[in-house]
Parts: structure tokens; sequence; C-alpha cells
């Protein structure tokens, strides 16, 4: 068999001990049906030296988890191994801009519909005040610029005092209450084609959809309607060469959909619900090789 190599989390980050190794059986499982072999390898001991990747003819950073943590380590590997020619899929370049969520902002400027967002350096209780009233709700969603699975995530009401408020650069947009209603919608796209689609809904009184919150998942036969269009609208608008994407969006008030992100670095595939237990995503792996 073929092995290439998966990047995991620091051995030294706890948090994630019990998580990623299931995540890696998952992934191994579905690589070997294409005579793939996945290697696992801490994404934090290639940050200033790339040569422990260099002999694999694929690195896939499909479980690169905490990078959210240690973010200027985060673009200082990035840079090392674009830097180093790693064959690495998808490439180390779009791994450092897809870290930051300003790049929503470059993608609305380039037609693709997102939550109307105030972009602040640090949030603070007078950004947070004027907010409400420049988005023209009662509630609104503060997070970090860099962030993953909601980490410092702050759903606020009208009046509401700002506390534990994310440190650094941070972003505020309306809260969408599609999000209770109709859940966030995923479309999972493996060398540029449609796999599967995947439904995410919070349990009641919450408002964030990660597992670890008790969010539910369903797949989906199809993608809603107008789903696909703003999907293929994202990818065309990133132009790069991607081996996998996961396009997440949630309908606005009037109906329509909005990118809430364009995962490109780590993200669950949710190959429980992909076709064949995510032989698509195998053979899209072994057609780059």
């Amino acid at each position: 068999m073929t092995e290439i190599a998966i990047l995991t989390p620091d051995p030294a980050d706890s948090s994630f001990a019990g998580q990623w190794p299931g995540v890696l059986e998952r992934l191994s499982e579905a690589l070997a049906t294409a005579g793939l072999e996945a290697r696992p390898t801490p994404w934090t001991e290639h940050v200033d030296d790339a040569a422990g990747l260099g002999g694999f003819p694929l690195v896939l950073p499909l479980i690169a988890w905490g990078y959210h943590r240690d973010h200027g380590r985060w673009l200082q590997a990035c840079t090392t191994w674009q830097a180093a020619g790693v064959r690495m899929l998808n490439p180390p370049s779009v791994l450092a801009w897809n870290s930051d969520k300003s790049y929503l902002a470059r993608l609305a400027e380039k037609g693709v519909a997102i939550p109307e967002t105030i972009w602040v350096e640090a949030a603070t209780q007078a950004d947070v005040d004027a907010a409400f009233d420049r988005l023209g709700t009662d509630t609104i969603i503060v997070k970090p610029r860099v962030s993953g699975g909601a980490w410092k995530t702050l759903r606020l009401s009208r009046g509401d005092r700002l506390s534990d408020a994310p440190e650094g650069p941070a972003m505020i947009q309306p809260y969408l209450p599609s999000i209770e209603t109709g859940g966030e919608t995923s479309l999972l796209f493996f060398g540029g084609v449609l796999s599967h689609v995947v439904n995410k809904r919070p349990v009641a009184g919450e408002f964030r959809i990660q597992t670890q919150f008790g969010g539910r998942y369903v797949a989906l036969p199809k993608p809603p309607a107008g789903a696909l269009a703003l999907a293929e609208r994202t990818l065309a608008a990133i132009d790069e060469d991607l081996l996998y994407a996961r396009i997440d969006m949630a309908q606005g008030p009037d109906g329509g959909w909005l990118l809430m992100e364009a995962e490109l670095i780590e993200p669950d595939f949710y190959l429980g619900a992909a076709p064949e237990g995510g032989a698509r995503f195998a053979a899209a792996v072994k057609a780059r090789l």
C-alpha cells in the first residue's frame, strides 16, 4: 500500500487525546479502499523543518487540530512547508489564509453572500453596544477571527455585558435564528465534485451545532434549493487547487443562503454520511498521487 501522512494534534495538548484517534481510524478505513495507508504525525513536529514530511508522496493536514490556539507557529509551519515544496493538499498557502476568518470579507468582495460582519481588532463593550443598532438585531455573535469548533464564540443579547471576550482580532455578526429552526448545512466536495450533504442542528437552548455541544447531524439526499449555487460560487471565488472543501451555510432572514465558513484545513468530512463510507474521498486522494 502507498503510505501518506496525516497531520495530527500536538501530543502535549491532552484536550484532543480522546477524539482524534477515532477520526484517524475513519479516514484510514476510507483511504484503505484505494490502497492507501495513513501514517499519523503531529503537525507541531514539522514547524521549522519539513524534512520529516519529505518522504511522503502526499501529506494531508486533516487532523491538525489546535492550530487556532498556536496561530503564530501554524503560520510559520505553513511557510516552512511551502518553501520546502512538501506535497500537501490542501496547499500550505491555503492552510495559512483559511486559518483567519477575514477571508470571508475577501469572498464577499467577489460576490459571495455572507452575514453582515463588523471586523474589529479587539472586541470591546463599546463595539458590542454599537453592533446591535448597526446590524439591526437584538442578538449578536462575537467570535475570534482565528478559531475552531466555536472556540470562544459568544452569543449576546442587547444589554448583555461582554465577558470572556476573544483576545485579538474578532468579528461580530447578527445571530441567525435559522440556526435553531433550520440548522447549518454543509456541502462536501472532493476533487471539486459534490460528494454529500449534511444538516447540523443544535439542541434546544443551544446555538452551537458542534457535537461537543450536543449538535445533531443528519444526511440529506441532495442540497436544498439554492445551496449548491452558493457553494459553487464560493469555490469559484476561491479559485485554488483544492483536494477537499466543506462549505458551511445557513439561511438569512430573507431565506437566502449565506456562507458561514469555507472549511479547507481540517474539517470533519462526516464520512458516516458519505456514499460508500468515503470512497469518493479516497478516490480523489489517489487521483492526486
